[in-house]
């Protein structure tokens, strides 16, 4: 009983709201909804800390200002926020993969702010459709019979089964049942829809008679999917798209390739082992699905080209509308397939990025190297090393790249920061500047950097600095 007296004394000591809320908002200029909601949220987590017996949490109202001041002004600033990647890894799942470039980024500002010719055809002064204009850009660089454009590449499998094989059987090599980014696996996304999955094969071999065998009356797709953040080595054995669609053909079954990552431009001679999306075509395959904002550059998206027949299935189909692309993912997918057309391919960030030779990232080494040795950090030096597609993308590839390394401890006084903290401090300021760790020093990796991020990178380096001198005097 004592023990519950004094835990419902601490939880009488929190503080009013409004009081918490005067207290966060001395000295600071935040919205008073912000303010609100962060005192709220702090003191429903102390009650409950302090119900569970914790006994170190706070009731001191300075502690709790100032936990309530950080939340609201977490609340209040704007979301996403934009970081400086010196990581390499040029498509980055947690950064939002592709960067879209200045240009694509004004085409979408240019259709948010205003209205549209979205869905009306101006011509005619008749309802369009929303995705017809990039299908037809997607057409002419593929060479496919038809697109369509969702809001994933996971959606237009879904969608794809859903429209082509649904009551039906799908049938998918045990090797290909990959798990993406958050948890999601193939298999899941195929149990969400109306079709059953017919596993064949082991994990490492599947041949094409286990795909034979498994074809049957009840069999509406034979799938294929690109193991893009993976790969599997010694004894294996695998069954060309080429051959499957063969199969596919024969017994009249559709064969739809889920590439995972899909570019229009041929990355090969620069290192990149990556056809360009529409070989799967070419292979005989009946449907090619792709993301949008990996290899291609552009905005999240699902890509879907193919046969008319099927593609008009697809786009048919009743949840064809809850998975539909806004005008701002079409405005910036538009403005990628046009430039790609025009063959300026390096104006799109990601192949840029990809294709810019070794020699260029020295030279951005060297400038931020001599940067940061200008703002006190001595120790820093250049190194060439390597760097991630990344994104789900060519798992096994690395691409030579520049990097300018940091130790954690400084040459000349022997004091310094944990590489770790080092880099979160980096990650926490701002901007955000966030950079591998490797051997307890940091590196940053100036394939992923451009020019006017040096002078960015080199103030907050400056102000680590006069804080480190601060903390070792």
């Amino acid at each position: 009983m004592e023990g519950s007296e004094a835990v419902n004394a601490r939880v009488r000591r929190l503080p009013p709201v409004d009081k918490l809320v005067e207290a966060s908002g001395i000295d600071v200029e935040l919205p008073r909804w912000s303010l609100l909601a962060g005192a709220r949220g702090v003191l429903a987590e102390a009650r409950s800390a302090i119900l569970a017996g914790r006994e170190d949490v706070s009731v001191e109202l300075e502690e709790l200002a100032r936990l309530s001041r950080a939340r609201a002004a977490r609340l209040s600033q704007p979301w996403p926020v934009r970081v400086i990647n010196a990581t390499g890894i040029v498509l980055h799942t947690n950064l939002g993969r592709a960067p879209l470039a200045e240009d694509a980024a004004r085409e979408v500002a240019r259709a948010a702010s205003g209205y549209s010719d979205l869905e009306l055809d101006l011509s005619s002064g008749q309802r369009g459709s929303r995705t017809e204009r990039v299908a037809e850009l997607l057409c002419l660089i593929a060479g496919a019979e038809a697109a369509h454009v969702v809001n994933n590449n996971a959606a237009a499998l879904l969608l794809a089964v859903e429209a082509i094989a649904a009551e039906r059987e799908v049938v998918l090599s045990r090797g290909e049942m990959v798990e993406i980014g958050g948890s999601f696996r193939v298999p899941e996304i195929m149990e969400a829809s109306h079709a059953s999955l017919r596993e064949i094969g082991t994990t490492n071999r599947t041949h094409l008679r286990d795909y034979e065998r498994a074809i049957n009356d009840r069999t509406g797709m034979l799938l294929k999917v690109h193991r893009s953040n993976f790969r599997i080595e010694g004894f294996t054995a695998d069954v060309k798209l080429t051959e499957l669609a063969e199969l596919g053909a024969r017994c009249s079954v559709p064969v739809v390739e889920d590439r995972g990552s899909g570019s229009f431009v041929d990355l090969r001679e620069h290192g990149v082992p990556e056809s360009e999306a529409w070989e799967g075509l070419r292979a005989g395959a009946d449907l090619v699905l792709f993301s949008g904002d990996k290899l291609l550059g552009g905005p999240q998206a699902g890509i879907l080209l193919g046969r008319a027949e099927l593609i008009e299935r697809v786009r048919r189909h009743p949840m064809a509308r809850a998975m539909r692309v806004d005008k701002m993912t079409l405005a910036a997918l538009h403005w990628t397939l046009r430039t790609l057309l025009d063959d300026r391919a390096e104006q799109i960030p990601v192949i840029g990025k990809l294709l810019e030779p070794p020699a260029a990232l020295a030279a951005r080494a060297h400038r931020l190297a001599a940067a940061l040795v200008a703002v006190g950090w001595s120790e820093a030096t250049v190194e060439e090393l390597s760097s991630s597609v990344g994104g789900g993308a060519l798992p096994e590839i690395q691409l030579p790249s520049w990097v300018v390394r940091i130790p954690s401890r400084s040459q000349e006084s022997g004091k310094g920061r944990n590489a770790n903290e080092l880099s979160r401090l980096l990650r926490t300021g701002s901007p955000a500047i966030l950079v591998r760790v490797h051997r307890d020093a940091i590196q940053l990796d100036c394939r992923t950097l451009c020019d006017a991020e040096i002078e960015a990178i080199s103030m907050a380096f400056g102000k680590l600095f006069v804080d480190r001198s601060a903390r070792s005097g």
